[in-house]
């Protein structure tokens, strides 16, 4: 048993999706060297080049509106400004979610662009860019303020250029990609969009030498151990939870996991007590296990629960030596903070071969791989996707040191225009 009450919504939401309904026919590829002998395409590619400075400049003003995960609302509303200045019919939904839609000749056949609003960092973050020659160093510039920069960048290229496309164009700066938000962003755009897409293309972070076409499964967990809680001294030998969840822990780390398929875990965030002097009457620990098997996320998911239970019996026996057999036994309880589904782009689908194309045409090398991102809920119901970077350099992730370098942008945003007009198509 994964979820627990406590993670009912989630598990609803997660069948809503799962309901068998038709999923969009794959869009019939145009060969991008024809493409490219449009002069409107030709325009977007050269007003690409042009808006190098711009974005950059964007790019900033974006990173340093604060967006944790559920409080993504005023960065969002100035990328609906932005999309709404090139020219797209905006509106937020209620995942918070901004999209831009650009009408094409068919309304009913879409291509999603997507890029996630929300970064890892905690409120009250300091949150300050700052330049050093070209590289820019700050909390979420790359992730994602290069993919969000990246999407606005698209948005006015074609608006500039006015290109007219086969399918519609959906822009959208979705919410709650990192952590505990479990992509619930992405999740109401398909549940919205579903029978309309015919691709999905999600840009996340840096680089252009990647394709993410295999969603790496994922399932998040809270362990919480509660117990009466007493003083340091008077108290001294009573069941306590953080020494129980600290011997749980320390059983669940000495688990063995394989290189192939390969397995992780992480023990990201342990919190408790009030003070030094307490003996707390709750311990709680957050942990992140990833897999290329669904069979061994249900191995270590298993391990974690009988690591835990092992470490509060051993608490106890401790509390029973020390005279303390008659306290209250320390409860256990888990919690699903969240689960990411597994899928896979099939090697013949027309959206690979558009972004293989791409990658040829601007002599660009690029390696498919397995990743966790927004693209793990199309991809998860058989709806073609990829995650990509934006283009540029980057690193740091996920730390107050992270930086980007946006040399090579253009490369990344002329990649994902390629791709997509093959997949949408242009009208003359």
């Amino acid at each position: 048993m994964h979820l627990l009450c406590a993670s009912c919504i989630l598990g609803v939401m997660a069948l809503s999706l799962r309901a068998p309904r038709p999923v969009a026919a794959e869009a019939e590829l145009r060969s991008i060297s024809s493409l490219v002998l449009s002069k409107r395409v030709a325009q977007a590619l050269a007003a690409i080049d042009q808006l190098g400075s711009w974005i950059t400049e964007q790019q900033i003003l974006l990173t340093e509106i604060p967006a944790p995960t559920f409080q993504e609302s005023a960065r969002g509303e100035a990328i609906r400004k932005l999309f709404a200045s090139a020219g797209l019919r905006t509106r937020t939904d209620s995942a918070g979610n901004v999209i831009g839609e650009r009408p094409g000749a068919s309304r009913k056949d879409a291509i999603l662009i997507a890029a996630h609003l929300d970064t890892v960092f905690p409120p009250g973050t300091p949150i300050k860019v700052r330049r050093d020659g070209r590289r820019l160093t700050g909390p979420g510039i790359s992730d994602n303020g290069a993919g969000l920069a990246t999407l606005v960048c698209l948005a006015r290229a074609l608006h500039t250029a006015k290109v007219h496309t086969e399918f519609t164009l959906l822009f959208a700066a979705n919410s709650c990609e990192e952590g505990e938000g479990n992509l619930r962003g992405m999740r109401k755009l398909i549940e919205t969009f579903r029978d309309r897409l015919r691709a999905v293309i999600a840009v996340d972070g840096a680089a252009t030498d990647h394709i993410t076409t295999m969603a790496l499964a994922s399932r998040r967990l809270e362990v919480a151990l509660t117990g009466a809680g007493g003083h340091s001294w008077a108290d001294f030998g009573m069941p306590n939870p953080v020494h129980a969840l600290a011997r749980g822990i320390s059983k669940f780390l000495t688990t063995r996991v394989p290189d192939t398929p390969r397995t992780t875990f992480n023990v990201g965030v342990m919190q408790a007590g009030t003070s030094v002097n307490t003996i707390c009457g709750r311990a709680v620990a957050k942990v992140d296990l990833r897999s290329e098997s669904e069979a061994e996320l249900d191995r270590l998911e298993a391990a974690l629960r009988k690591s835990v239970e092992a470490g509060v019996a051993e608490e106890m026996g401790a509390a029973a030596e020390a005279g303390h057999s008659s306290d209250p036994r320390i409860e256990v309880g888990f919690r699903s903070l969240g689960e990411r589904p597994g899928g896979e782009l099939p090697a013949d689908a027309p959206l690979l071969e558009a972004i293989r194309q791409a990658d040829r045409h601007l002599n660009n090398q690029s390696r498919l791989e397995r990743s966790s991102t927004d693209a793990n809920i199309p991809l998860s119901l058989g709806i073609p996707a990829i995650a990509v970077g934006g283009g540029g350099r980057s690193g740091g992730a996920h730390s107050p040191c992270e930086w980007y370098d946006p040399t090579g942008r253009e490369l990344g945003v002329k990649r994902i225009l390629l791709t997509t007009l093959s997949l949408a198509g242009v009208e003359p």
